[in-house]
């Protein structure tokens, strides 16, 4: 054995291009990014195109980048030669190729926003005009792979089957079709993403409507009606292709759910755990022979096939000719960067030419292979709109995603649960919803099997539910389509969690029985219970479990993905947790800070933190500590294997987070710059001794506490909006009636707005507070609203002695809107120099008196003179890149790097001596994106600054007491 591996390493050292030789005459390229982050197209594309950045310079070869999203790390100035915040359309573009004469563009990393592009400057002759040739792929394979009439042509010319289907311009072609074919139906426009305007047509009158809506979606209103797969078993290849025929699998995807709900919005699980070798050597073929016959020679691909579960027949659904969302997912399933090997690939190497930089000994034309589970479950955000239809179809209305690793599917399953962030630990037995099943009757099963036919998003708890009521998997699959594999496995967790209930006290048994209680709790983990789950059913605190568990030295181990299945060493220290035998994460003795990121994407809490988590690892590494990142999201480029020195992919849970810190046993941990995720732990790691760096978890508390808030801004002498503490309805309704209508109501400890609303009558009122539950242990706040007032957004940088003001956003409508929502302005320019100063001496003393270490945003409000603090969040805010961006400065490294060394210093580095906000020269202006298409049935209100939306008619006249149209007429 040793013998072949010292010839593999030999040969393949003979052939890897060294990584300073270039292998074309490309000297300059112009990557065109996705543009702001939909539902649809989110940081996995950022992801991507960050590792193209890192690639190409690498190369010596200079980067162009076009993007307009401040929010990403991909549009920092260190990452591209030079970068343009333009808006992405051929105008722009042009003006930029002008400039730069870039030799070649890159689109196939920035998802369809690029794709499309990319189209565009081909058919208007400006890439000709000058000289400027595309990579990736050809103009010829996106449109063939792209325009569903083209692709279709493709597949029959290769002998694969496709759903029959027909494309139409017209409601009447799409309805003479639908009636030859029959009903139910699928449209899918051409050349859109995440399947926007798609939809399931049930008759005519649905047809109808969903129709005209589908062919204003695509671009070259062309739709594709497609007959109907819905239940069929859905699964993905993610596969490369050189110009010398090599073609890899890089990772085979399984839908958790079937047919007929966007992958995008399906569980997903690799590597596919229900295909027969049989049936995945017929897809690999499949896929090899696609790649071919639409041209793909220098990059990956995405393909999506369907199978029938009676008769085994494959047809194929799509395919996407770039990086994908599933991407990235495979990147970080697998280890093997997609992006980066693509990259290397448009610039004329070959996959057997390419080293896998975690083994430093296979090629990249060495497939893959896995010996754990991967399961990836999107985080959706429906509470935020009351009205949407929460049910999933063919458009895809995630925001966001988990992924898991665990040694087995259910491990796997429990793991990315607990990484939601929606409060849940596990598959149920966690208290959370306990009392709702126990409302219904005694047609309880009936109910839900009727509930599992809605394919609503938490159907995966229904199923716990039906399993609990007696349903057998037989009537489970008939009512969902989710093969009866997974069906049997949430059977198995469910079995097991009723086998725990069975044991009265574990604490006795492990007095009288230690061997007996050691295996009952090691396998309850091997299962994936969490110790909150454990703590729910044997009655008990999460510590005390963690106790027993650690006493009785049941401890997880860690993995190392090193995409080979273990065969060869691997180089990147890459884990993963598992309660199995061999630990492989060895911890070293260097100096070293472990990070917490900011889990999955959802509204409030997007990648403006992962922007900072980035930030923090590269300054700690420029200061000498090495760097441990602990996150769940697989969108993000906090958790690319060459991020950090170590990446842990786990749940930001304090059972997970703490299981690594006992074992890496770092200097300090860093909560403050991954939003309120790892926030909301803040008090349980400082009472088990972990050292936090920042602002100490009491100043936290006091920021969070509303209450505890507003006494220390009455000890300043600050002003905010009158209000009151409530912890029940008579003592809301009190405080309502005292300070009048209309009021803002919120809880403590949220984030994006989640929860809080405007609320002009009594009746709304009492509403509110039965929905959010008030009590003693979930008090509300009631302030006054200030109707017609300026809202102003702060961010600065405090070392416990001194503040450092960077920012000040003016927000274009007025205060009611979220700040997230409204579209700011920086530097202000309606604010008065006395206002300004009194915002300034206000952050000041709010910051020293939090003792605030490192980042803090606060939002003001003025109004007739006034100025009002609304709120103090001690750690990096979503405003953050835009701040940076806008000034050019890096407030995230410098915030990082005040947390380990003198200010001082820091001041120094980065010679701010003399920095004033108010002298900044760029004007620079944030607005936000909204992805309303997406969620049917939610009405879009608007209502306080309607205003702002009738100056943009000619006839509309202006309101001048609203803040944006004093702006417009100032402008």
């Amino acid at each position: 054995m040793l013998a072949f591996l010292l010839l593999v390493d030999y040969i393949f050292g003979k052939i890897f291009v060294k990584a300073g030789e270039v292998k074309t005459d490309i000297k300059s390229v112009l990557i065109i990014g996705s543009g702001p982050i939909v539902i649809g197209q989110a940081c996995e594309f950022d992801y991507s195109g960050t590792q193209a950045c890192k690639v190409l310079k690498q190369k010596n070869i200079r980067v162009i980048l076009a993007n307009n999203n401040p929010a990403t790390i991909m549009t920092d100035p260190e990452f591209a030669d030079a970068t343009y915040l333009e808006p992405l359309t051929p105008y722009f573009v042009e003006e930029i190729i002008k400039k730069e004469r870039p030799d070649a563009l890159l689109p196939t990393l920035g998802c369809q926003t690029a794709l499309n592009l990319a189209v565009q400057l081909h058919e208007l002759g400006i890439l000709d005009k000058y000289n400027v040739k595309i990579i990736g792929s050809s103009i010829e394979a996106i449109k063939k792979a792209e325009d569903r009439e083209l692709f279709k042509r493709a597949m029959g010319k290769i002998g694969l089957k496709v759903s029959e289907s027909s494309f139409v311009q017209s409601v009447g072609e799409g309805i003479e079709f639908a009636l030859k074919i029959g009903f139910p139906v699928i449209l899918r426009p051409s050349f859109t993403l995440g399947g926007t305007g798609g939809g399931i047509a049930q008759n005519i009158d649905d047809l109808k409507q969903k129709l005209e809506k589908a062919l204003i979606e695509s671009p070259i209103k062309k739709v594709l009606i497609e007959q109907s797969v819905i239940g069929w078993k859905e699964y993905e290849l993610e596969v490369m292709r050189d110009k010398k025929d090599n073609f890899v699998v890089v990772c085979s995807i399984e839908n958790f759910n079937p047919m007929g709900i966007h992958t995008g919005d399906s569980i997903t699980v690799a590597p596919a755990q229900t295909l027969t070798d049989k049936e995945y050597q017929k897809l690999r073929d499949y896929a090899k022979l696609i790649m071919r016959e639409i041209g793909v020679e220098t990059g990956g691909a995405n393909i999506q096939f369907a199978l029938n579960p009676e008769t085994g027949e494959i047809l194929v659904i799509e395919m996407n000719p770039r990086v994908s969302r599933s991407s990235a997912l495979a990147s970080k399933a697998t280890g093997f960067p997609i992006a980066k090997i693509a990259t290397l690939l448009a610039l004329g190497y070959t996959l057997d030419e390419i080293p896998n930089d975690i083994t430093k000994k296979t090629p990249a034309s060495f497939e893959p292979s896995i010996d754990y589970c991967v399961v990836k479950i999107p985080r959706w955000d429906f509470e935020k709109f009351k009205e949407v239809d929460d049910t999933l179809g063919i458009q895809m209305k995630s925001v966001g995603e988990v992924m898991a690793i665990g040694r087995n599917f259910k491990e796997a399953f429990q793991k990315a649960i607990r990484s939601l962030e929606i409060d849940r630990f596990g598959l149920g037995c966690d208290g959370k919803d306990e009392i709702e099943i126990n409302r219904f009757d005694e047609n309880l099963k009936d109910k839900i099997i009727e509930r599992l036919k809605q394919n609503k998003w938490d159907n995966f708890f229904w199923i716990r539910h039906a399993l609990k009521a007696g349903a057998t998997i037989d009537e489970i699959y008939q009512a969902t389509k989710i093969d009866k594999w997974f069906i049997y496995n949430l059977k198995e967790i469910v079995d097991e969690e009723n086998k725990l209930k069975e044991i009265n006290d574990i604490f006795e048994l492990a007095e009288n029985d230690e061997e007996k209680a050691r295996e009952i709790i090691k396998n309850a983990k091997r299962n994936g219970f969490s110790d909150k789950q454990l703590s729910f059913i044997w009655k008990r605190t999460e510590i005390e479990i963690r106790k027993l568990r650690k006493k009785l030295n049941i401890v997880p181990v860690y993995k190392m993905i090193d995409t080979c299945a273990g065969e060869f060493e691997s180089y990147t220290p890459y884990f993963y947790s598992t309660y199995d035998f061999e630990n492989e994460s060895i911890p070293t003795q260097k100096e070293k800070i472990l990070i917490i990121g900011s889990g999955p994407n959802r509204i409030g809490q997007g990648i403006e933190f992962d922007y900072t988590n980035v930030h923090a690892v590269l300054a700690l590494k420029e200061e000498g500590y090495e760097t441990i990142m602990v996150n769940c999201n697989p969108e993000t480029v906090s958790t690319d294997y060459d991020t950090a020195d170590r990446l842990y992919f786990e749940p930001i849970t304090f059972e997970d987070v703490m299981n690594i810190i006992e074992l890496e046993k770092p200097q300090a941990v860093i909560l403050s710059f991954g939003g309120q995720t790892p926030l909301k732990l803040a008090k349980l790691f400082e009472s088990q001794g972990v050292k936090i760096l920042g602002t100490s978890p009491k100043s936290i508390d006091i920021a969070e506490d509303r209450g505890k808030f507003t006494n220390l801004l009455d000890s300043l002498g600050i002003d905010y909006p009158p209000g009151g503490y409530a912890k029940t309805i008579d003592e809301a309704l009190e405080i309502a009636k005292k300070i009048d209508f209309p009021v803002l109501v919120r809880p403590s400890y949220v984030l994006g707005g989640k929860s809080m609303r405007i609320i002009y009558r009594e009746e709304k009122l009492i509403e509110y507070l039965g929905e959010v539950k008030i009590s003693d242990e979930n008090p509300t706040l009631i302030d006054k609203f200030l109707e017609d007032a300026f809202e102003y957004d702060v961010d600065a940088i405090c070392d416990g002695e001194k503040v450092l003001l960077f920012g000040i956003m003016e927000h274009i409508e007025e205060a009611g809107i979220h700040s997230g929502d409204s579209s700011c302005i920086y530097p202000p320019v309606m604010a008065s120099e006395e206002m300004l100063d009194k915002i300034v001496n206000y952050t000041e003393k709010i910051s020293l008196a939090l003792k605030v270490r490192g980042l803090i945003n606060i939002q003001f409000a003025e109004r007739d003179g006034v100025v009002y603090v609304l709120e103090a969040n001690p750690r990096s805010s979503r405003t953050v890149p835009f701040l940076s961006k806008a000034t050019g400065i890096p407030f995230a490294k410098i915030a990082t790097k005040i947390l380990v060394k003198d200010s001082k210093e820091v001041i120094n580095e980065f010679k701010l001596y003399d920095f004033k906000f108010k002298n900044q020269s760029v004007k620079a202006c944030k607005a936000p994106v909204f992805s309303f298409s997406k969620l049917p049935n939610v009405n879009v209100l608007l209502a306080k600054h309607q205003d702002l939306m009738n100056l943009l008619s000619a006839e509309a006249p202006f309101n001048t007491k609203s803040h944006s149209s004093r702006l417009f007429q100032l402008l």
